[in-house]
């Protein structure tokens, strides 16, 4: 097998494997991000099922209007001295039965199985405070669901961008090496030829180094934000089999920045906002602690006794269930001496509700001048931008005129080189301000707390 075979047979071989890598790759758009936070990400799903699990608690509430119905059976021993009215307390009312004329201690056996009915159909306003203050959580860890799936999907949308960006100075990068490896190739020529000095290979050698380090140190960064990109998705794939394909952001600058929506769509605010509910709710759910409780009851039992009427011991009566009872009623209560734990309750929640309302105050204010800032940087931006596409594209007139310089003999190394990094430096830079008037617009988005306004703007 002769040099040219094997030349094809590597060939042959690293076209496969990059078919079989760009085969495996999964392209990922920037709007899929979004959907992958909501779908995929661990994280969310936690609060997702933290959310359903409160919902819970309104039916609770609710439940309450059911009555409690209670069925069961008990025996057991006790002493001889009250056995007609001990029984384990709960399930039958408690009654006296006749007191012996002494203590006599010997156990004699007891039973009693009964139905214990007890409802609560009027609250007072009790039950609809509790279900008020039921809801208004449920919606609190809504809104924390809201808030922290929309903060995973500004990190996503952020981690996107960067690795677009990084992406962006990989070709840059890339396109150096070719313009140096020319370069390299070029002077060798020269050399040989006795045009140029030997020392500029060397130096073409030690600029090629250079180019190719900062390629890889860009690429390691690079996979860098792919794996973080992952782990806010939860993606399974391995970085390297990701493809970005919205690549064009940094070639094109967005069209339109809403500011005039108000904070109400802000996730932050409306949570803060339904905090101050909750409290709210719940200094309600306190001033009607305060109220009347009227309970009906209804019992209907039988039971046994060892001990007769008559004061003798008749043990095997106390195993059967011998005589049968029923009652039913109504009670009124009213907690009296709660009344001063339930005013200091009442100031307490009440200063709990002015830290809200004043927390919720500095929200509003935080958001309204988080958009100003984003505003102001997202025109500055765009400036900058425009002004970063003249500054590449001279640089890039520039180094042409250069190369034809440097092989017309009328510069040297030296400058041909700064004006190789000329373009380098303009390059990267017009690639960064692109990323900065597209995180500008995203910091908009945010403030308004409305990602629409930043993926209104893809292509």
């Amino acid at each position: 097998m002769n040099a040219s075979h094997r030349k094809m047979i590597l060939l042959g071989s690293a076209i496969l494997c990059s078919l079989r890598v760009y085969a495996q790759q999964k392209t990922l758009h920037i709007k899929d991000v979004l959907t992958l936070v909501q779908s995929s990400q661990p994280q969310i799903k936690a609060y997702e099922e933290q959310t359903k699990s409160s919902q819970y608690n309104i039916s609770l509430a609710k439940n309450t209007l059911l009555p409690d119905v209670n069925i069961g059976y008990q025996a057991g021993y006790a002493t001889y001295n009250n056995i007609t009215g001990m029984s384990y307390p709960g399930l039958i009312l408690p009654i006296s039965g006749p007191p012996s004329a002494g203590n006599i201690y010997d156990p004699v056996p007891g039973t009693a199985a009964g139905i214990m009915l007890k409802w609560n159909p009027l609250t007072f306003g009790q039950r609809s405070a509790a279900i008020e203050k039921a809801t208004a959580q449920y919606k609190l860890a809504n809104s924390t669901y809201n808030d922290a799936l929309f903060r995973q999907q500004y990190a996503a949308l952020s981690v996107y961008l960067d690795a677009v960006y990084l992406q962006k100075l990989m070709q840059t990068y890339q396109a150096n090496i070719d313009r140096t490896n020319a370069g390299l190739q070029q002077s060798l020529v020269f050399t040989r030829e006795g045009l140029r000095p030997g020392i500029d290979t060397t130096q073409f050698q030690s600029a090629l180094a250079q180019a190719k380090t900062d390629l890889l140190i860009v690429q390691r960064q690079y996979y860098a934000q792919l794996a973080e990109l992952t782990r806010i998705t939860g993606l399974p794939d391995p970085p390297n089999h990701l493809f970005l394909a919205d690549t064009t952001l940094l070639s094109q600058l967005p069209q339109m920045a809403d500011t005039t929506a108000g904070p109400t769509a802000n996730p932050l605010y409306q949570y803060y906002q339904v905090k101050k509910e909750v409290t709210q709710t719940s200094l309600k759910e306190i001033t009607r602690t305060w109220r009347p409780k009227l309970d009906l009851w209804a019992n209907a039992y039988a039971r046994g006794s060892g001990v007769k009427a008559d004061g003798s011991i008749d043990k095997a009566d106390g195993w059967s269930l011998s005589h049968k009872n029923y009652g039913a009623g109504v009670q009124i209560s009213f907690p009296i001496l709660q009344f001063s734990e339930v005013q200091l309750k009442k100031k307490q929640y009440s200063a709990m509700l002015k830290a809200d309302e004043a927390q919720l105050d500095q929200v509003t204010l935080n958001l309204q001048k988080q958009k100003e800032a984003s505003r102001y940087n997202y025109d500055q931006n765009i400036l900058i931008t425009k002004q970063a596409v003249v500054q590449s594209q001279a640089a890039r007139f520039a180094f042409e005129g250069l190369k034809l310089s440097y092989a017309s003999g009328l510069v040297d190394f030296t400058r041909l080189i700064q004006g190789q990094y000329d373009l380098l430096k303009a390059e990267t830079g017009e690639a960064g301000a692109f990323l900065q008037a597209w995180r500008a617009l995203l910091d908009i988005a945010v403030a308004n707390g409305q990602l629409a306004t930043f993926t209104d703007n893809l292509k």
